[in-house]
């Protein structure tokens, strides 16, 4: 009996130092914050985003094949110039990911670089192809030298984005 209390109130406290440590890194937007936001995609909920430091902890985390459905906040890098069907944003640990919309069923503005957004929908861990890459290097406007010299595939941090919001 001893030893059940014991395990309980063990496992109690685990759980508790998980969660803590889970709000430490999120943050909401208040509804009046949420107007200073445009929504590409389906309605992104303004509770529980992530930094992006956070974020990329989860990224190390992953293994091929997983995902993590998450929410969070960056800052844009680089956005398809052709059409505004791909981005990439900043992640802690000098990383970025790259975010795709679901289903190609919405785009975003081609002249969001270095604005502030907060995709929701799934993180995960894939290779890219080494034409894949050169198709996304022709699409942000490199050069032929720059897009000659891709030569390998490389692992990617993804995210399939299901909702977007872009700062005003």
């Amino acid at each position: 009996m001893k030893k059940n209390i014991l395990f309980f109130a063990g496992l109690l406290l685990l759980v508790s130092c998980d969660l803590s440590n889970k709000s430490q890194n999120t943050f909401s937007v208040s509804e009046t914050d949420s107007k200073n936001y445009e929504n590409f995609g389906e309605k992104v909920s303004p509770k529980n985003i992530h930094d992006k430091n956070s974020i990329a902890e989860q990224y190390e985390s992953l293994k091929e094949g997983d995902t993590v459905a998450i929410t969070f906040s960056s800052t844009v890098n680089d956005v398809c110039k052709v059409k505004g069907c791909w981005m990439k944003v900043t992640l802690g640990n000098d990383k970025e990911a790259m975010i795709k919309f679901k289903d190609y069923g919405f785009f975003v503005p081609m002249d969001i670089e270095n604005d502030t957004v907060i995709v929701q929908g799934k993180a995960y861990i894939s290779e890219v192809s080494v034409d894949e890459q050169r198709h996304l290097a022709s699409d942000a406007g490199k050069t032929n030298e720059e897009i000659a010299s891709i030569t390998t595939a490389k692992k990617t941090y993804s995210f399939i984005a299901d909702g977007v919001l872009i700062k005003d």
